[in-house]
């Protein structure tokens, strides 16, 4: 028997809860607690000329690495400095332009205390986020944001949990105060997300998936159906343009159009491709999103689209096309 089973009713489930419930309490005290201190930090924060240096120890230093990440990705540069290392030469990637964001729970922890003087010297503008008001570095830095915590979530009351959980929380508040200070939009996200799935939702336009030229199928109105048919096979693309004698696109022909073709009784050879075209098809400007083309298709449930500029047919794609470039 293992020491899990020894206990009796004990429940991973019930731990778990209890965890979180000390873990949300602590982070809506800390809420509460906000006052003109965070608004400060904020200003700061705006008014860096050069970057948010985000140093913490140990577990402190994990949140640090966390709330610099989130801040460089939300249009507020920062980056993060290990206060160990700051002592041996990293100190120098730090600037009097810059404002430095200092994590530690005691505000007490001999590599962040250790460089004060220096930081002093340079006369850069400190945040300190310490659990302790009366602490060396809340006592000397600029601006101090309290994030103490009545207990941790471990039951010895020793495992950085409750206190991390919260100063990741109000890094995240201090993240996005800024996000929304500097008026930063979904499509400047992407930009620093180019290979995520926001990236390419946001930066991926339909002149960039779209065929175009020699791989755009398209007929005349007047040509057999059999012509059509010969079209989409060359382009492989599960549809053709129709267009009119002025070059003007007048409907679509697809393999669901062939399907219902069949059940018709009519001569491939002869049959104008216009008596059996869909007419005023679905059509997308080559200058939208690719998501845009995504969700169009979901509402029409095709699954192709023709692409007009000014109303000039343009180009053509398919969802294998979105599926390629990752949009969907």
């Amino acid at each position: 028997m293992n020491a899990i089973e020894s206990k009796d009713a004990w429940s991973a489930c019930d731990v778990a809860r209890r965890v979180m419930q000390i873990e949300a309490a602590a982070i809506l005290a800390v809420s509460t607690r906000l006052d003109a201190q965070f608004d400060q930090a904020c200003q700061l924060a705006l008014n860096c000329r050069g970057r948010i240096v985000v140093m913490g120890m140990g577990k402190s230093g994990h949140v640090a690495r966390k709330i610099a990440a989130t801040m460089a990705s939300t249009g507020s540069p920062a980056f993060f400095v290990h206060p160990g290392e700051a002592a041996h030469g990293d100190l120098g990637m730090i600037t009097s332009a810059d404002v430095v964001l200092a994590l530690s729970n005691s505000g007490e922890s001999d590599e962040l205390v250790a460089l004060l003087p220096s930081l002093k010297r340079l006369a850069i503008p400190i945040i300190a986020m310490t659990g302790n008001v009366n602490s060396t570095l809340s006592q000397e830095s600029s601006v101090h944001l309290d994030v103490a915590v009545s207990e941790e979530a471990c039951p010895l009351n020793l495992a950085p949990t409750a206190s991390t959980t919260v100063a990741l929380a109000l890094g995240d508040a201090l993240a996005v105060a800024l996000l929304e200070a500097r008026g930063f939009k979904a499509e400047d996200f992407a930009l620093s997300h180019p290979g995520g799935t926001l990236g390419r939702r946001l930066l991926v336009h339909v002149r960039d998936l779209m065929h175009q030229g020699e791989r755009l199928p398209v007929v005349g109105q007047d040509l057999p159906l059999r012509d059509a048919l010969l079209e989409i096979s060359r382009k492989g693309l599960g549809m053709t343009a129709v267009v009119d004698a002025a070059g003007l696109l007048v409907g679509v022909y697809t393999d669901g159009d062939l399907r219902r073709t069949l059940d018709l009784d009519i001569d491939i050879r002869t049959t104008p491709v216009s008596a059996v075209m869909t007419a005023n098809p679905a059509t997308i400007e080559a200058s939208r999103l690719a998501a845009e083309a995504v969700q169009l298709m979901e509402s029409r449930r095709i699954n192709g689209l023709l692409v007009q500029d000014q109303g000039r047919l343009v180009g053509a794609l398919n969802m294998h096309d979105l599926l390629r470039a990752r949009v969907v």
